[in-house]
């Protein structure tokens, strides 16, 4: 019957031979649910292509942001490593400046060692002569003078690379600056100064380099 309908339909103009095959489509059982099915596949692949590139995106995205967070994650690390990096530079840096300039002016401590048993002698010599010996002798009070300007020279010396002598009497003790020798009573003085001084000291800029020798005032 199709057939024929179809055979009918060919010999008819083109808008009525599409009414005709539509007509003979719908009295056909078999043909029109075919025709539905056919319809509803393509219904279905169409939504099934339309959610593939939704679940396709929505996993790149994940992926981007699991991504980007390691990526944040590293540049963290790389910035307390880096900041790390410069304190510690930085700090090696002041240190070795400081021990650069520590060796500039402590350099000549040995040297200044060495010279402080002769500024001893000198200081020695000047304290063992009697006052009244100088005055009656012109030739001797003439080399007693040149030993005090010598001695007077030496110090100054000293003092211009930073060598300043410490002779603490009548002050506080420091045990950083004063070696206790021993004590002595002393009604008159407080406890704790020093009332003896047997060697005096040196400190070579803030550095002690020889402690003054001295006798404290015993504790009541």
């Amino acid at each position: 019957m199709l057939a024929n309908s179809i055979k009918n339909a060919l010999n008819l103009s083109k808008a009525r031979r599409f009414e005709y095959v539509r007509i003979a489509i719908n009295h056909s059982p078999n043909i029109h649910n075919r025709f539905q099915l056919f319809s509803t596949n393509l219904n279905d692949q169409s939504k099934d292509s339309n959610n593939e590139p939704e679940t396709e995106s929505t996993e790149q995205q994940t992926n981007l942001l699991e991504e980007n967070k390691k990526l944040l994650d590293t540049v963290k690390d790389l910035d307390d490593k880096y900041k790390r990096a410069l304190a510690e530079t930085e700090n090696t840096r002041i240190r070795m400046r400081k021990q650069m300039e520590d060796a500039k002016i402590y350099a000549i401590q040995g040297f200044c060692k060495d010279l402080l048993d002769v500024a001893d002698v000198f200081n020695t010599a000047i304290e063992s002569v009697p006052k009244e010996k100088v005055e009656g002798n012109s030739d001797f009070k003439n080399l007693f003078d040149g030993v005090i300007m010598t001695e007077q020279q030496l110090q100054a010396v000293f003092r211009r690379h930073g060598l300043v002598s410490l002779n603490p009497l009548g002050i506080k003790f420091n045990p950083n600056e004063h070696h206790a020798l021993f004590e002595v009573e002393a009604e008159d003085k407080e406890p704790g100064t020093v009332s003896v001084v047997t060697k005096i000291g040196y400190k070579l800029h803030d550095r002690t380099i020889r402690p003054a020798m001295v006798g404290v005032v015993k504790s009541k």
